[in-house]
């Protein structure tokens, strides 16, 4: 498992070595957040804090088994985002550190959006422990896992097998786009 600090910028996260070198994904997700400024400045606790529909961090989290470790307890990226901005934190607690699954290997992929570069959707795919995940973002109220996708890449981890796999689109937001 690879630890991370919550008060890690996602620039400090970009730029790690041991990052890079664990989860190059999780790198390349960390330097396509925002602009050089919300990169210097923005957290991963602070945005996984935040669960905005549109940050890329929950994706990454959901699809590489996270744990979120708070000053009071471990909470499972399952049991995590409850909704549209909503998490399982409780008032006055905080996130210390997020751990993340290492993954055999992973990328992630947005449509970002032109002005904030906000994922209008994002997708994280991992083969982790001898499963798949997929994890969305930018789609519906908060990020969540494709398990269709999953079941179909758990049979042969090819883009050939996702060929006709539907998705219930009926939660998913309007796009202005």
């Amino acid at each position: 498992r690879l630890s991370i600090g919550a008060m890690c910028t996602h620039a400090q996260v970009a730029s790690s070595e041991q990052v890079s070198s664990a989860i190059p994904a999780l790198a390349g997700l960390a330097a396509g957040i925002g602009d050089p400024m919300v990169r210097h400045q923005g957290t991963l606790g602070g945005s996984l804090a935040n669960n905005d529909p549109a940050a890329d961090w929950p994706a990454a989290l959901l699809a590489l088994d996270g744990v979120v470790v708070t000053d009071r307890r471990r909470i499972e990226a399952g049991d995590f985002f409850l909704g549209l901005f909503a998490t399982a934190l409780q008032p006055g607690e905080l996130i210390v550190s997020v751990e993340f699954g290492v993954p055999r290997r992973c990328t992630y992929a947005k449509f970002k959006h032109p002005a904030s570069r906000f994922a209008i959707v994002g997708v994280m795919v991992a083969e982790i422990a001898g499963r798949s995940r997929v994890a969305v973002t930018g789609a519906a109220a908060c990020a969540f896992r494709a398990t269709a996708l999953e079941h179909a890449l758990d049979v042969a981890f090819h883009p050939d097998s996702l060929d006709g796999v539907a998705i219930d689109a009926s939660d998913f937001n309007n796009d202005l786009q």
